[in-house]
């Protein structure tokens, strides 16, 4: 299978467990992996033909902008299910990288595989 990828999405939205960052935006960033077959766009060259990505950013960064998630965990999992509902893919990736100061500045990150059930 094809991939299409969409990396290094930043963006700012209210997320954690801890009072101060229920009060503070933080910037989460987001890489999508999505599995497509580019073979009908690439024969056509038409864009109606393959994965509008714009679309998928403008929703990504929609969905992240209005929520208020305390765990990085359900943001990611609810996220997915949102593009798999709303786009025709059979599969995504989603890595989730979110700042944190446990010793300096470090960073929490997950990977998520979800499939269209």
């Amino acid at each position: 299978m094809d991939k299409i990828f969409l990396t290094d999405l930043k963006i700012d939205t209210i997320i954690g467990i801890y009072e101060w960052e229920r009060t503070t935006l933080q910037t989460l960033r987001f890489d999508l992996e999505m599995d497509w077959d580019i073979r009908t766009a690439a024969a056509s060259d038409d864009i109606a033909d393959t994965l509008d990505y714009g679309a998928i950013a403008n929703t990504v960064v929609t969905f992240v902008e209005a929520s208020r998630y305390q765990l990085i965990e359900t943001l990611a999992e609810d996220l997915c299910a949102l593009l798999l509902r709303d786009y025709p893919i059979p599969k995504v990736t989603l890595t989730l990288t979110k700042p944190v100061a446990l010793h300096g500045q470090n960073f929490a990150k997950i990977v998520i595989e979800r499939n269209k059930a």
